[in-house]
């Protein structure tokens, strides 16, 4: 009798569904929020601690730690399990929060941040995972959809909740009321999921591991910081640059002996994961482009408010969960690649209409494209999940989402690479090089920079509609995941 079967069967059958819906929703709010909610209180941060000019390491040092440890997770989800996984997630998580909250320094603030991004790492693919352990295909959707309304309720919870603590109590709170929710969700983690696992001895990838976080380091950050804090052709960016192509060299040669790789090379070259991966590299590029432009062409050119130009951002984190949880409908009706390709269409539409933006726009016109970019990216970035897992087995189900998820971050830092290229690029042909942050830049030069960003993500978009054209047309779930 397969091992899979049964295990599928035990973790349907056995796990009570809702609670554990629950608590790996609440688990991912967390982390989402935290990517968020530090935002409105750097200032009272800076004010405590100081270092002002390190506070932007508190975002990149937790993206950075989140990323590259999500494929360790994956492969030891899909040798140990997604229970205990999970929990040392979460556990991670707490202890980084905890020790963020009694930070005495900005040093030791962002170290401690990288211990929240470690957990964060595990958080996310985990709770993915789990969702396609105890739901069928048909089912998915509907749930995916419920966690992308997380993301959407933290886009807006996260930056209000972190103005209220900086303002009312302290922003160590931000840190402290990680716990008793992150304790809650592990609790109903551990009353509630069951799962069999077959139990046999494992070879860790220590090897695989260290090549592929070194690497992964590397080339995100030269990424997010090549062009801000060191120009492109500096001996710093091509040192980065030039360490993480070795690495990740050695990385490919080492998985190609290992017994139980951490990323196996076959990953690149299964038809459904190669779709699925550049569907979710190409969002996690246009996302950026919607998130570091937007609020700043609503602010610097529209002249409105910080408040108003986070809610036309919003407006995409709307248009997304309302696409998830209604692409069951269609994937299951005209397939994947159907649904996808729709999503691109969406998409691009969304993108031309934010090219026609401009200084006499109002903010409605444009929060209407970010709907409709939302819209497109939950009819691609959704099914794309789904067609993954159910492609593959059990026992690499957490490999097969784990790389869906670390494709979208180094597409984040992609995306941060080349639109700020682009803007810095018209800036410089605008007034000269040497100019100083984008954000002090009068309006009649940002508003041909952030255009050009503009035109960018249209052509980003362009590319989503081709990355749907690659998934098959029809996707099943292997005989022994039955």
């Amino acid at each position: 009798m397969d091992v899979s079967r049964i295990r599928r069967a035990d973790v349907g059958l056995r796990s009570e569904r809702g609670p554990v819906l629950l608590s790996v929703m609440l688990s991912i709010g967390l982390v989402a929020i935290d990517s968020t909610i530090l935002a409105t209180a750097v200032p009272a941060i800076v004010d405590d601690l100081g270092g002002f000019t390190r506070f932007p390491w508190l975002f990149s040092v937790y993206l950075l730690a989140q990323a590259v440890s999500v494929p360790l997770y994956s492969k030891l989800a899909d040798q140990l399990g997604r229970k205990p996984v999970m929990l040392l997630g979460i556990g991670l998580f707490l202890l980084g929060s905890l020790l963020c909250g009694l930070a005495w320094g900005m040093t030791s603030l962002i170290v401690f941040r990288a211990v929240q991004g470690l957990g964060a790492g595990a958080v996310q693919p985990m709770g993915m995972t789990i969702v396609g352990d105890l739901y069928s295909m048909a089912e998915r959707a509907q749930v995916q959809g419920y966690v992308a309304s997380v993301w959407a309720i933290s886009a807006v919870v996260g930056p209000t909740l972190g103005g209220l603590f900086a303002d009312h109590l302290s922003w160590r709170w931000i840190f402290f009321v990680n716990l008793p929710l992150g304790l809650a969700a592990a609790w109903m983690l551990v009353r509630r999921f069951e799962e069999r696992v077959e139990r046999r001895r494992h070879t860790i990838d220590v090897a695989g591991s260290v090549l592929l976080a070194g690497g992964g380091v590397l080339l995100l950050l030269a990424l997010l910081e090549g062009g801000v804090h060191w120009a492109w052709t500096s001996t710093t960016s091509v040192a980065l640059l030039g360490g993480a192509a070795v690495l990740l060299a050695a990385f490919v040669l080492v998985e190609r002996r290992a017994a139980e790789p951490v990323l196996p090379l076959w990953v690149f070259t299964h038809r459904v994961l190669v779709a699925a991966m550049l569907a979710s590299l190409v969002v996690g590029v246009l996302m950026m482009g919607l998130s570091s432009y937007v609020p700043l062409f609503a602010q610097e050119v529209l002249g409105r408010g910080a408040l108003v130009s986070g809610l036309a951002l919003a407006a995409m984190t709307l248009g997304w969960p309302i696409a998830a949880a209604t692409s069951g409908r269609l994937y299951l009706s005209v397939g994947f690649r159907t649904t996808m390709v729709l999503g691109g269409v969406i998409g691009l539409g969304g993108a031309a209409l934010l090219v026609g933006l401009d200084q006499d726009s109002s903010i409605l016109r444009l929060a209407l494209p970010c709907f409709v970019m939302g819209i497109g990216f939950g009819y691609v970035a959704s099914p794309s999940v789904v067609a993954a897992q159910s492609s593959v087995t059990w026992e690499h189900r957490g490999v097969a989402t784990g790389a869906v998820m670390f494709a979208r971050s180094v597409g984040s830092a992609v995306g941060v690479a080349a639109f700020g290229a682009i803007a810095n690029a018209v800036v410089a042909d605008r007034v000269g090089a040497g100019v100083p942050d984008l954000e002090r830049l009068t309006p009649d030069v940002l508003e041909p920079a952030i255009h050009a960003v503009f035109v960018g993500s249209a052509l980003a978009a362009l590319a989503l509609l081709v990355v749907g054209f690659l998934m098959p047309r029809r996707v099943q779930e292997p005989v022994t995941d039955e």
